[in-house]
């Protein structure tokens, strides 16, 4: 369990994004339903729309959004990379940090290291993420290397703005949030230690892995990701960012890795692609070839009059009222339920995937002597 100013999080856990502050389709009370405990937010989006200043006047993210279970919010550190490093026309970094303007914005922006945690503080967050210098795996040994020279200083000044707020704000242990460093290095083993070893030495309640963990061809990058695990002690929790594909999910979780993220089951609900299980419960053992889950394209003509429902192993709103023939009936229709009850399932899909997660460990837990 990992203990949070708004509610226990039971680990692993996966998180839907709520990127501006809404898990698109879906409400609060939708969420609760599908059984998930936290959601992520976004610095960088939520700085600009709609504004720090309206956050406040709303009463923080939870009250805003009508959410008030655990939230950690991204430092934006992955969306400048996208953003800057694929369109340098859009903004620059540098040592202070990162300066942008969005496409069609005729405001300039600018995100320090000290600004996004007070930013991620003063919304509420439960989970502060240090901003930090995001690269592509593929990216060369000097751009890796300026990359962690830069996260590593960068993780510092978080560090020391946290640590200065908290005594501002005099919170008791249990209301104060927790603040996690981000471990930066590409596919290069040395860069990934001196990150994770500087972060390490500075203290943190928890850690990221940082880049894009996949690679050109979209396969899990399994090796350095496994190596990160090993860098940190596995007492303190490990975020892999952006890890959402199922078969990613449960092999991270048997690496050590403790929180999942990414919009992934809410885009391919959107876009029809739903999730099913194969069987009633458990997971593949490691290394099987075993399909556990299958892919259900609802705009496939094969469903048109499909009666049953999505999956006779879910118990979402739209499996235990609804049959496939009426979602694909929607979807063709073009009716904003479909993208309701297509999203509350494949999120429910994700919350079963971390239920079976859970009990996998505690299985190992107890048998072994």
């Amino acid at each position: 369990l990992l203990q949070l100013p708004n509610g226990q999080l039971s680990l692993p856990a996966f998180l839907p994004d709520a990127t501006l502050g809404v898990v698109r389709n879906v409400d609060s009370s939708d969420l609760e339903q599908c059984g998930l405990q936290a959601v992520v937010m976004n610095t960088f989006h939520l700085m600009q729309r709609p504004g720090s200043s309206t956050i406040a006047a709303l009463g923080g993210l939870h009250r805003m959004a009508g959410w008030p279970h655990p939230i950690i919010t991204d430092s934006g550190g992955f969306q400048a990379y996208s953003l800057i490093r694929q369109h340098a026309k859009h903004g620059y970094m540098n040592e202070k940090g990162i300066t942008f303007r969005p496409e069609g914005s005729e405001r300039e922006f600018h995100l320090t290291p000290e600004k996004s945690v007070q930013l991620q503080v003063a919304s509420g967050a439960d989970i502060v993420v240090c901003l930090d210098d995001c690269t592509h795996v593929d990216d060369p040994f000097d751009v890796q290397q300026e990359s962690v020279t830069r996260t590593i200083a960068w993780a510092k000044r978080c560090r020391a703005e946290f640590d200065r707020l908290m005594q501002q704000k005099r919170l008791p242990p249990e209301k104060r949030p927790l603040l996690f460093g981000v471990i930066q290095g590409g596919g290069f083993r040395d860069l990934r230690k001196r990150c994770a070893d500087a972060l390490l030495e500075m203290g943190f309640d928890g850690f990221g892995f940082g880049g894009w963990p996949l690679d050109g061809k979209g396969n899990l990058l399994v090796d350095i990701v496994r190596y990160t695990r090993e860098l940190v002690p596995s007492e303190l929790p490990l975020h892999a960012l952006g890890v959402g594909h199922p078969a990613n999910v449960v092999e991270c979780a048997r690496m050590g890795y403790d929180i999942f993220d990414s919009a992934m089951p809410t885009r391919d609900a959107r876009h029809a692609r739903l999730y099913v299980f194969t069987g009633e419960a458990g997971l593949p053992v490691p290394g099987s070839q075993e399909q556990w889950f299958r892919y259900l394209y609802v705009n496939d003509h094969k469903t048109i009059k499909d009666n049953d429902p999505l999956s006779p192993y879910c118990d979402c709103l739209c499996c235990t009222r609804y049959s496939v023939g009426y979602l694909h009936h929607l979807f063709k229709i073009d009716d904003s339920l479909f993208l309701r009850l297509a999203t509350i399932h494949n999120l429910r899909f994700m919350a079963q995937l971390a239920e079976r997660l859970r009990i996998e460990q505690h299985e190992q837990t107890v048998t072994t002597p």
